[in-house]
């Protein structure tokens, strides 16, 4: 088994999966002649719940959002707009890969205050599907319009749709999948899309994933009926599987897992839809930990780095807020190319291509701003927003993108449906409380020197002599060279002032006490 990896491994011109299943977490990299280009991870404690459908109930209705808020038996209440409320064919159009109609461009209809409580009154059961994870202080989002995938079909509850992804563009395989489609035995009020890994697929492939897909709904009708809100009527699969179903197409070469259990689960899964496909499933049995033998590992650190550095010598920035990423192109050590024009738009270029796969590789979402080097020429500028439409073809989450503007900047949103791998995977540090910065020493002897004077003004009973302890580097600071200053001040109030370090102070923190009685004057704010 090693040495057919091996001859793989020198290769590399194909598209691989590699899943790395751990006692903690489970690991999943897809692989494009060697490079990475898309990485997901999942931990046990994670709980995600995108996907997973639930009965709710509705707590409370705020017409000045347009939204309710739906008890699903969380930690937090589910937020629900008004619009999505009231399941509706069109609503769902867009949503499932693109499938567009006359339909499909729904407007927002504001409802007048009371309209939806005679709706939904609060304590009022509701079916709803969550779309994006609980982030940060807010709680999960959640849709009234259902659609569970399936391998090669998405099924959507209450509707009658029937319809392709617009991905497939080939005529004759669209008008091939209409007829397939059309000879479903299909029940009512359940519609079907065609996913995008449905092109070349058999019909009886269709039959069993629609099957399957029914199996499912039967249940969650079931759970509907008979148990009650709120709870949980259906979750996705774990990681691997659901990277399977969605990534699994023609054009992957190979999967490989480095667990017996997940190896015969997925080869059993992937047989039920072809089992010519099951053959390319290997179970990766090699001594060096699967993603360092695909040499995976020192690619997925640059996931986490502020800077990432291009092949050409030029480098991007990162810098991640709740609801904005900041990308910036640096030409760094790119040589340059006959002309300043030219290199720009090389880097520029290169840099969009990167930007597009950091994305995916992060799974940032919300507000992206790009700072490109800036370039004076239109052509130029179309040049790389072209590029960067291109390279986003790849990415899943949706995107919309505006041109470069007369600063330069580039302005883009992508779906965010759950935290960034960076913020699933790191927490604030306790020293700088997430700031990645703290006061220097020179900011801590001016503070403290204010402080003392203060405390020394504020003295009423006479009594000048003060101790002050801090970090042993602010005491260097003020030992060496504001020695002086010091001095004044005891001079100034006719006071007395010992200084004492220790090691366990915070670099901001500080207390100043009477040296008499013990009484505290001032501490500052505790780390």
């Amino acid at each position: 088994m090693l040495s057919k990896l091996k001859i793989g491994k020198n290769k590399r011109e194909n598209k691989e999966i590699l899943i790395n299943i751990e006692p903690l977490e489970t690991r999943v990299a897809i692989l494009d002649s060697g490079k990475l280009d898309n990485f997901h991870i999942e931990r046990q404690e994670d709980n995600r719940i995108v996907g997973s459908i639930f009965k709710g109930k509705i707590q409370n209705l705020e017409d000045g959002l347009q939204a309710a808020f739906v008890d699903i038996g969380l930690k937090k209440n589910a937020f629900i707009h008004y619009w999505d409320m009231i399941p509706e064919d069109a609503a769902r159009l867009e949503k499932e890969e693109g499938i567009r109609s006359k339909h499909s461009t729904r407007r927002r209809k504001k409802h007048k205050p009371g309209e939806m409580q005679k709706m939904f009154p609060v304590g009022a059961e509701i079916i709803v599907q969550v779309t994006k994870d609980a982030i940060g202080t807010k709680g999960p989002r959640v849709t009234a319009n259902l659609s569970i995938p399936g391998r090669f079909l998405v099924m959507m509850p209450g509707t009658h749709l029937k319809g392709i992804s617009r991905k497939i563009g080939d005529v004759k395989e669209r008008n091939r999948l209409k007829k397939i489609l059309s000879r479903l035995p299909v029940p009512e009020n359940l519609g079907l899309i065609v996913r995008t890994a449905g092109s070349g697929t058999r019909k009886v492939s269709f039959a069993r994933d629609a099957r399957t897909l029914f199996e499912i709904w039967k249940d969650i009708e079931d759970g509907m009926q008979n148990k009650p809100a709120p709870c949980c009527l259906y979750s996705e699969p774990g990681l691997a599987e659901r990277v399977v179903r969605d990534y699994l197409t023609e054009d992957i070469d190979r999967i490989y897992i480095d667990n017996r259990e997940m190896f015969d689960t997925t080869r059993d899964v992937i047989s039920k839809f072809s089992r010519r496909s099951r053959n390319w499933v290997q179970l990766y049995g090699g001594e060096e930990p699967i993603f360092d033998y695909f040499d995976v590992e020192k690619q997925i650190e640059s996931a986490y780095r502020r800077k990432v550095w291009m092949k050409s010598g030029a480098y991007l920035v990162f810098d991640e807020t709740e609801a904005l990423i900041a990308v910036d192109v640096n030409t760094g050590r790119h040589k340059g190319g006959k002309s300043q024009e030219e290199s720009i738009l090389q880097v520029n270029l290169e840099a969009a291509e990167e930007a597009a796969r950091q994305l995916r590789l992060r799974n940032v979402g919300g507000l992206v701003i790009l700072d490109f080097i800036d370039m004076k020429s239109k052509r130029d500028q179309n040049a790389v927003y072209r590029t960067l439409k291109e390279a986003l073809k790849k990415d899943r989450a949706r995107t919309n993108v505006l041109q470069i503007s007369q600063l330069g900047l580039l302005e883009m949103t992508r779906q965010r449906v759950e935290e960034s791998i960076y913020t699933s995977s790191y927490t604030d540090c306790h020293y700088c409380r997430g700031r990645g910065m703290v006061k220097s020493t020179l900011s801590m002897s001016v503070e403290i020197q204010r402080r003392i004077s203060e405390s020394l003004r504020k003295d009423r009973n006479g009594t000048h002599s003060i101790r002050i302890t801090v970090n042993p580097s602010v005491l260097e600071r003020l030992r060496k060279e504001d020695e002086a200053a010091l001095v004044d001040l005891e001079a100034k109030f006719a006071g007395h002032l010992t200084f004492v370090s220790d090691a366990h102070f915070h670099m901001e923190e500080f207390s100043i006490t009477n040296d008499d009685n013990g009484k505290v004057l001032f501490t500052s704010v505790d780390t």
